[in-house]
């Protein structure tokens, strides 16, 4: 019976031949770049690719001091390192110690080749973007029913808004066939009316993204009435859907992030609103309030009642003012009658003749002041205060000096 052998003494053996080679130890392959992903560590794992072939490749990050480029998919490159067998796996690649570029990739070429014509010709103008709608209802996804993208889709469309309904348009993103599915997606789904369009798909090389970079797909999301969010592959993948879209997203799962709006945000800003406004028309209503208020003690003050009152008042107020004018004119005329009255009291002759003393008048009734106005025989009249007396002067004695 012939020996029987392990897996791992396989691989084993398999490995010791691989570096008991020398022509593997150290060699130089040349190749286009594809599938690179750059891990966290620090690796780089790719693949190199020819017309016919492929062959699985990795830096480590201990190796990458001389590397003083991106590697990019589509990138011609002569890769210097050995071939050797990863045991666990029992595969062969190729651990790089040294990657040169040397020029670019046929698909590489293609794509810049597409991306300027379709440049030149404006489709990828800004004034061609239509606006991503902000609180979307409906969402169509034109992708694979299977893959992780719709998956990323689902939940975080689930999470944001649970209201959003998803259309899905289950197509084909790789292969030959995927163009034409793409493109026939994109088509059912604007002509359903829904509020925005998600096309793309999760990460790959660039032959697996490349239904993406097909101008077909690239006029079909031109010519859509819908707005457009491309999601394909990850943050470094770029395809000409990107460029043509309304808006590019780094990955399905962003995609869905900019299509679907937080509801949960949504509430919590409109709460903050409401109460905003609540106590906005409070405050408003509380300063209406005393502005209302403020109008009413004025439109009282100009009430006509009011107005009389205040007249009567104010009459009244001048009233007692001129009763207190008039005693004081009065008790100051009377003062002043009464000075006047004493001295004309002091001045009548009626006085005079209630102490004793005559008023003599001639006959032509002409007072009488001194003797030498009279002679004798004449008749005078002399009135006293208690009556009048006819005489005749009998005799007329000056008075000596």
């Amino acid at each position: 019976m012939a020996s029987i052998y392990s897996v791992t003494q396989v691989n084993s053996y398999i490995k010791n031949m691989f570096v008991q080679d020398y022509l593997l130890s150290r060699i130089s392959v040349r190749g286009e770049i594809s599938n690179c992903k750059y891990h966290t560590s620090g690796h780089i794992y790719f693949t190199l690719k020819d017309k016919s072939g492929i062959l699985s490749a990795v830096m480590f990050a201990g190796q990458r001091k001389g590397l003083n480029f991106q590697l990019q998919e589509g990138q011609q490159v002569i890769v210097t390192g050995s071939i050797d067998v990863y045991e666990r796996d029992g595969r062969y690649q190729l651990y790089a110690r040294e990657i040169k570029k040397e020029g670019i990739g046929d698909l590489f070429e293609r794509f810049q080749k597409l991306r300027d014509e379709l440049e030149d010709m404006g489709m990828f103008a800004a004034e061609y973007k239509q606006p991503i709608p902000k609180y979307a209802k409906t969402v169509g996804v034109v992708t694979a029913s299977t893959g992780a993208a719709i998956r990323d889709i689902m939940n975080i469309s689930a999470r944001r808004n649970p209201y959003v309904q998803l259309v899905l348009y289950p197509a084909l993103v790789q292969g030959e066939q995927a163009k034409y599915s793409i493109v026939k997606g994109i088509k059912t789904l604007d002509a359903m009316g829904l509020d925005v369009i998600i096309v793309g798909r999760g990460g790959g090389s660039i032959e697996d993204l490349w239904a993406f970079n097909e101008e077909i797909v690239a006029r079909a999301i031109f010519e859509c009435s819908t707005p457009v969010i491309s999601a394909v592959g990850h943050e470094t993948d770029v395809t000409i859907a990107d460029y043509v879209a309304d808006m590019r997203a780094p990955t399905p799962s962003a995609a869905a992030e900019l299509a679907v709006f937080d509801y949960r945000q949504f509430e919590s800003r409109m709460t903050l609103y409401h109460d905003a406004l609540t106590r906005g028309i409070l405050r408003n209503l509380e300063r209406k309030k005393y502005q209302m208020e403020q109008c009413r003690l004025r439109l009282e003050a100009c009430h006509p009642r009011h107005q009389l009152n205040e007249k009567r008042q104010r009459l009244a107020d001048i009233q007692d003012q001129m009763d207190i004018l008039m005693r004081q004119k009065v008790t100051d005329r009377k003062h002043r009658l009464a000075l006047i009255a004493s001295r004309l009291e002091g001045l009548s002759p009626l006085k005079r003749l209630s102490k004793g003393f005559g008023f003599l008048t001639a006959e032509d009734g002409k007072r009488v002041e001194s003797a030498k106005q009279v002679k004798t025989g004449q008749a005078l009249t002399v009135r006293l205060s208690d009556g009048t007396l006819k005489t005749e002067i009998t005799e007329v004695i000056p008075l000596r000096s």
